[in-house]
């Protein structure tokens, strides 16, 4: 079993920036894939940001140039950075990690952006 628990949601105005983490535990293999999605007040949930353990990331154009993620393998973390934030990056950022069939799920954690 393998338990996320995210860190560093929060409140910042248009244009901040926020650090988020997820610390991993549990049975994880080597080869895994994490990844941070949001979800928006009345929309369908979105991926933000993918690494694998390779550390090769992808990102949707909606955040390219503005996130970035990265991962610590030896701590089994995963952190998502994000400059120049707008309102519509509002939302509650879930971390996700993938081995194998097996896909967890963090809590979540919110981000509000003001105008």
């Amino acid at each position: 079993q393998v338990q996320l628990v995210e860190s560093g949601g929060g409140l910042v105005q248009a244009g901040g920036s926020l650090r988020l983490s997820c610390a991993a535990s549990g049975s994880i293999s080597s080869a895994n894939v994490m990844a941070w999605y949001r979800r928006a007040p009345g929309k369908e949930r979105e991926l933000v940001a993918v690494i694998t353990s390779g550390g090769y990331a992808n990102y949707p154009d909606s955040v390219k140039g503005r996130f970035t993620i990265s991962r610590d393998n030896a701590k089994m973390t995963v952190y998502l950075q994000m400059n120049s934030l707008k309102p519509e990056d509002t939302a509650v950022y879930y971390c996700n990690l993938r081995q194998g069939l097996t896909t967890s799920w963090g809590q979540g954690t919110q981000v509000t952006v003001s105008s």
